[in-house]
């Protein structure tokens, strides 16, 4: 098992025609490093590339350097067997469901909330770093630290599987454990308009500006499924917009939105494909999927492209067609 400072320790005992070699090979791979961050995004620094990440674990002076604290997280849900067979280096874990609670898969409440980022040693000024398996457990997490005020969220592009084809070291075994935080150090929730519920999300569909988009393939959009297993009503709110998602058959698929690899297409494509369907980033936009975590990685995506006035509708599908079993399109 290689702890993070283990892994430290040892990259910094690595000979200097070493890190040449690296820095020979990482331009060989066209991985300079002004091109480890993409040139399309306005939150260009908080979407990060596995070259990056590892300089950073290994002590290297790296572009877009976390100006205090840092911690690393895989995120998952009921996945702690997976994490301990392989994992990034010096990454602790951090389970969803110590964020979201049944019976819809909304945000635990503020206390709660603020309980887990603090035993997770999570403040406001904490630059945390999140991947996962499937990237949208990450992104969900990312969302709900955005909502609570963490100012400094990144993202690895393409998770864990990103990492993997990079060929960089993996561990096994348990997770870090960082210690606890006594204080957030600012109010919690920070950014509460990132969030809302069932009844803001009826209150944007009559506003002139407003667009409530489903982040749900065209099969749950068009009422041929629900996309789960355990939510039986399918349909669609009346006057969603369609933002895309991924594979019909997959309700953790968002392929629309990543190249094969996993990583983010590019801005201008998410765009052109949102403003067809007359989504905008001058409007109040806000996104919902089945349970939230499709919607909280297109928020992410918007928000790395400066979109301003976005939030997840947290309750979704799941919570509006059980609230309102009355008021949606159904076959």
């Amino acid at each position: 098992m290689i702890l993070m400072s283990q892994f430290q320790k040892r990259c910094q005992t690595t000979t200097r025609y070493t890190l040449l070699h690296c820095a020979q090979c990482l331009n060989i791979r066209g991985l300079t490093a002004h091109r480890l961050f993409r040139d399309d995004l306005v939150r260009w620094q908080q979407l990060i590339a596995p070259f990056w990440l590892h300089d950073l674990m290994a002590g290297v002076a790296v572009t877009a350097m976390p100006s205090g604290e840092w911690r690393l997280f895989e995120v998952g849900c009921e996945a702690l067997d997976l994490f301990l067979q392989n994992h990034i280096p010096g990454a602790a874990y951090l389970d969803t469901n110590s964020l979201e609670q049944e019976p819809f898969w909304n945000k635990v409440p503020d206390p709660d909330l603020l309980r887990a980022l603090l035993d997770a040693g999570i403040r406001c000024d904490t630059t945390v770093v999140l991947y996962g398996r499937h990237t949208t457990a990450a992104a969900r997490a990312a969302h709900l630290l955005l909502y609570a005020g963490v100012k400094d969220v990144r993202l690895l592009d393409g998770g864990l599987p990103a990492w993997q084809r990079a060929d960089l070291p993996l561990a096994t075994g348990a997770a870090h454990v960082y210690p606890p935080a006594t204080a957030f150090g600012a109010e919690f929730p920070g950014c509460p308009q990132y969030l809302i519920d069932t009844l803001q999300a009826k209150a944007l569909l009559s506003q002139r500006d407003g667009a409530l988009v489903s982040i749900r393939t065209w099969e749950e959009f068009t009422g041929k499924t629900s996309g789960y297993s355990y939510i039986k009503a399918r349909g669609e709110i009346p006057g969603a917009r369609w933002g895309h998602a991924g594979d019909d058959d997959d309700m953790n698929s968002m392929s629309t939105f990543q190249q094969p690899d996993g990583t983010m297409r590019p801005a201008h494509e998410i765009c052109q494909f949102w403003r067809d369907e007359d989504i905008h980033p001058h409007q109040q936009v806000a996104f919902y999927c089945g349970t939230g975590w499709r919607a909280s990685m297109a928020f992410y995506y918007a928000w790395l492209m400066n979109w301003e006035r976005i939030s997840v509708y947290d309750g979704g599908w799941f919570e509006w067609s059980s609230n309102s079993p009355d008021d949606f399109n159904a076959d």
